[in-house]
């Protein structure tokens, strides 16, 4: 981590500065200091104001009122790309790829080296081909941007805000969509740059993450700076505290075995499909069962065949009647199988819509006649729902991009419950929340489990894979190469099958 002696030159002042959208108030009265060359990460619950502060940074966003300030002169930064030309890069929290064009053109969008009025093929390459060396962020340069899973095309994010050399990068969840291995990369990446003196604004809900990299860490709740203090003085516990207002006594809620005679309520058989190399497994009533492995595994294509999205070359689903399952998503959701997506703004809501349009969507026959919607029983079941699932919402009206990541994630649960399931598949189903939000889902998806319902977890967090699920499946390679259960669920084992070292197997 950077250090530049005992009193550091500020890059970064905000003074005062305070952000509304509409009557929400996300960020009020804020004052921070961010020094040259160092690593200060933000975090809070979300809502807590501080993707905002950080888009207010980038030029994404302009303040209400107050000052931004870098290295000492008043800015107005109308733009990212005005906030570009003075040095300041950002990566977005959700990926911004243009899908079309591969992967060293989005890198070096709007940058690209042209000779004589037209872009210079060869020297693009060249240049892509140094930058992802240097990075160790290594991507096929001629691959479609569009056809990458997440975690790839986050990779690409990365690239382009270090392919512009920018002094002050703005990192929002850089590593929300990344495994192990990379996210390690990616950590050595951010201390490279505070190495070479560029500063990093870290925005992260994972804290140890942000124990482990920052030099100062700035805590916000409801808006407002709760804390500042070098990372060095805080703990996990103590980072909760400042978050919520409260200490949180536990991560997970106590875990609750399935009835031994608990009948099985999803039944996969030799299953093929695009990455999914014959696949079985059994999921019992009132069981959490979760599949583990690195990124590029198969988890998240195996979760899209079981579900219907991708399509099954062999093999079969089957519910609890022992019904083989057929056709797509729509099918399958009225058959009795729900699922949560991985990425919740790119396959689970409709961003410009109503709360309410987005809760009925998927049962609209339950408040529809003669096939017109019946408005008045659609917002009262929308109510309801959000009550339920705690879904907070300044009105149901509101569009769903107006609500926090967290506030996100308990509407797409609201949405699949309300068509009364059997079988919950859930991946990533915390990805970019915060630890208050966390455990909020934590504590819907056990008692989900508690009602009977079976749910598929798919989880990049072990601390959430071993906290939660009563099995684990490790996938490698489109297969399930071992089965953990009991004293048999450890880090340790994971990774060793995930790894292929020596590790506990049974069949699956």
């Amino acid at each position: 981590m950077a250090g530049l002696g005992d009193q550091p030159r500020a890059h970064v002042e905000l003074a005062d500065v305070s952000k509304h959208f509409g009557a929400v108030r996300a960020l009020d009265g804020v004052s921070l200091s961010i020094a040259r060359g160092s690593i200060h990460a933000l975090v809070g619950e979300n809502g807590a104001g501080k993707s905002t502060l950080g888009k207010i940074v980038a030029g994404v966003l302009s303040p209400d009122e107050g000052r931004l300030l870098l290295d000492g002169e008043e800015v107005a930064l109308r733009s990212p790309r005005e906030a570009l030309v003075r040095g300041v890069a950002a990566i977005a929290q959700e990926v911004n790829v243009v899908p079309q064009l591969t992967v060293e053109e989005n890198v070096f969008l709007g940058a690209e080296p042209r000779g004589a009025g037209f872009v210079s093929r060869r020297a693009l390459r060249s240049r892509y081909e140094q930058l992802a060396e240097t990075a160790g962020l290594r991507l096929a340069a001629t691959a479609p941007a569009g056809r990458l899973p997440p975690a790839e095309q986050q990779k690409v994010e990365i690239l382009r805000a270090l392919s512009r050399d920018a002094a002050l990068i703005v990192m929002d969840e850089p590593t929300a969509a990344l495994g192990g291995e990379e996210t390690a990369q990616l950590h050595e990446i951010v201390r490279s740059l505070a190495r070479a003196g560029r500063t990093v604004l870290l925005v992260s809900h994972f804290l140890r993450e942000v124990l482990a990299l920052a030099d100062e860490v700035t805590v916000l709740r409801d808006g407002r700076v709760v804390r500042t203090a070098p990372a060095a003085e805080q703990t996990e516990d103590s980072l909760i505290h400042a978050m919520l207002g409260r200490p949180l006594t536990a991560a997970f809620p106590p875990k609750r075995a399935a009835p031994a005679d608990a009948p099985a309520v999803l039944t996969v058989r030799d299953l093929h499909a695009p990455r999914v190399q014959g696949v079985s497994f059994s999921v019992r009533a009132g069981e959490i069962v979760a599949l583990a492995g690195l990124v590029g595994a198969g988890r998240t294509e195996l979760a899209r065949a079981v579900y219907g999205a991708e399509r099954a070359t062999a093999g079969s689903v089957e519910l609890a009647a022992g019904d083989e399952l057929s056709g797509g998503p729509r099918a399958r959701l009225r058959a009795g199988l729900a699922m949560i997506p991985e990425s919740r703004t790119d396959d689970g809501l409709l961003l410009g819509r109503s709360v309410t349009e987005n809760v009925s969507l998927a049962s609209l026959g339950g408040v529809s006649r003669y096939g017109f919607v019946r408005r008045g029983a659609e917002r009262r079941r929308t109510r309801e729902a959000l009550d339920r699932w705690t879904v907070r919402a300044e009105s149901p009206a509101s569009p769903v991009s107006s609500l926090s990541g967290g506030n996100q994630q308990k509407l797409l649960f609201a949405r699949v419950l309300l068509c009364g399931p059997q079988v919950l598949v859930a991946d990533e189903p915390t990805r970019g929340v915060d630890v208050g939000a966390k455990r909020a889902i934590y504590d819907l998806v056990v008692s989900l489990a508690d009602e009977g319902l079976g749910v598929l977890l798919i989880s990049s967090e072990l601390e959430e894979v071993l906290g939660l699920a009563h099995r684990v499946l490790v996938m490698r390679a489109g297969r399930i190469v071992s089965e953990l259960r009991g004293e048999q669920m450890t880090e340790s084992a994971v990774l060793a099958a995930a790894f292929e070292a020596s590790a506990p197997r049974s069949a699956a």
